[in-house]
């Protein structure tokens, strides 16, 4: 076998273990943010339970007509609540219950924050305008691809307010771009690319209420 032969298997060789490597990791890192994000979860749950016990609603103040009206409808502009737990600022919980989903959302975005959790891209539920940006990780946004028209997504807040969606519509798109597609008509967004990057999965959904 001349050397030539030689030093084009040994390239193939250490490619694939390159690639084999580069899955491991990939394989690991999800698997340590499914991990992280179970216990951030639960500890914003527990957030919202406390929210709920204290507003609960006294049979006495609705004789009176002394009902709370929650702050962001009072004041849509209004920053989010937040609570920090190692380091980040999460806003709330993210429910799709068709993909069995439930993510808790960092109240800002960057490519290193997306490895973590969902995030913030921009907007508020409260001004019906919220884009959540999210990787590619099945265990976060990988499977919203599979969503159908009319599937439920539910955004909870830190004050236990609930926002209840219905997905209108479903684009893979390799171009144009993200902020190209944003529009109105959409109360929230979830978007985020296909594995390898070369698409974008943009799901608009429509607040419904109950």
């Amino acid at each position: 076998m001349s050397r030539k032969k030689k030093g084009l298997i040994l390239l193939g060789l250490l490619l694939i273990a390159a690639a084999l490597f580069l899955v491991a990791y990939n394989i690991h890192e999800e698997m340590a943010a499914k991990e992280f994000i179970k216990n951030v979860v639960i500890r914003l749950q527990e957030t919202v339970s406390e929210t709920k016990s204290e507003s609960v609603i006294d049979e006495k103040d609705i004789l009176r007509g002394e009902i709370e009206i929650p702050d962001y409808i009072l004041s849509p502009g209004m920053d989010m609540p937040a609570e920090n737990i190692e380091g980040q600022d999460y806003i709330g919980l993210l429910a799709i219950s068709s993909l069995e989903l439930q993510l808790p959302v960092i109240s800002q975005w960057s490519d290193s924050l997306l490895k973590i959790a969902p995030c913030r891209y921009s907007g508020s539920p409260y001004m019906d305008n919220l884009i959540l940006a999210g990787s590619n990780y099945k265990s976060h946004f990988g499977k919203i691809k599979n969503l159908r028209v009319g599937d439920r997504v539910t955004f909870t807040d830190l004050d236990a307010n609930v926002f209840i969606y219905e997905v209108a519509e479903l684009y893979i798109l390799t171009s144009p771009s993200f902020e190209q597609m944003i529009s109105e008509e959409c109360d929230l967004y979830l978007f985020t690319r296909t594995t390898g990057g070369q698409s974008q999965v943009i799901v608009c959904c429509e607040r419904v209420q109950e």
